[in-house]
């Protein structure tokens, strides 16, 4: 069995003396979806920050074999690894087709018509980024910010995909063209570790599921499995709308 593509164990990461993870231990196989659900507080971001090398931590972490843990932020985006934060962190002043191509600076010595070839495929991805690729960023509404950050993570053809809290203050129909688009990534082979308060959208669409609490994974398991069990039902999940 091949190992994984990403792989904690004993994670410890906050905040100055504050510690928010407790001995976290997670893994995402190549090609899947991984969920991380929990209520506001339970240090879903402080997670994906400490895997990106944005917080300092102490642990173990593994990527594809190779130990990463001590590498730097910049070093970490080389090997492969993209972090869309809840913040997005967009260029607002600058068009949408220059956000873009920031986003294939890991990839800046590749030959122009490659270049031009992979914005051509986000494009085909996000359509309405194309309408808008002479757009402002900050003049877009929040579906087409959150479309443009993840097209600007995928510029860099990441071979991990983090992201934050993709659904946060978008309008229903919105959210659900959101995770359409992470479906059809995880369809072409992408790897994505998602942070999710919406537990019913991202157990959906996960392979994989960690219910993380206080800093610490209370449960974990194919997300079908974990989608049926009382406890995270009772406490996520609620009742299906009709």
């Amino acid at each position: 069995m091949a190992a994984p593509l990403l792989q904690v164990e004993n994670l410890h990461a906050g905040y100055g003396r504050a510690e928010v993870l407790s001995g976290i231990a997670i893994e995402a196989a190549a090609g899947s979806v991984v969920a991380v659900v929990g209520p506001n507080g339970a240090g879903k971001s402080t997670l994906l920050n400490a895997l990106m090398g944005v917080l300092p931590a102490r642990g173990d972490m593994r990527f594809d074999g190779e130990a990463v843990q001590h590498l730097s932020l910049e070093e970490r985006v080389r090997r492969g690894i993209a972090l869309v934060p809840e913040t997005r962190a967009l260029f607002a002043s600058m068009p949408v087709a220059d956000n873009l191509l920031l986003g294939g600076y890991r990839q800046r010595h590749a030959p122009r018509a490659e270049q031009a070839a992979r914005l051509d495929e986000i494009y085909a991805l996000f359509p309405r980024l194309r309408e808008r690729q002479a757009q402002a960023a900050g003049t877009l509404s929040g579906g087409e910010r959150q479309m443009l950050a993840i097209g600007r993570a995928l510029m860099g053809r990441p071979r991990l995909l983090m992201l934050d809290e993709p659904s946060l203050g978008l309008a229903p129909l919105v959210v659900k063209e959101i995770f359409r688009i992470i479906e059809r990534l995880r369809d072409t082979g992408a790897t994505i570790l998602l942070i999710e308060q919406n537990a019913r959208a991202a157990m959906a669409v996960a392979d994989h599921a960690y219910v993380l609490e206080t800093g610490a994974i209370a449960l974990s398991g194919p997300a079908q499995q974990l989608a049926a069990d009382p406890r995270v039902i009772e406490t996520y999940l609620g009742k299906a709308k009709a």
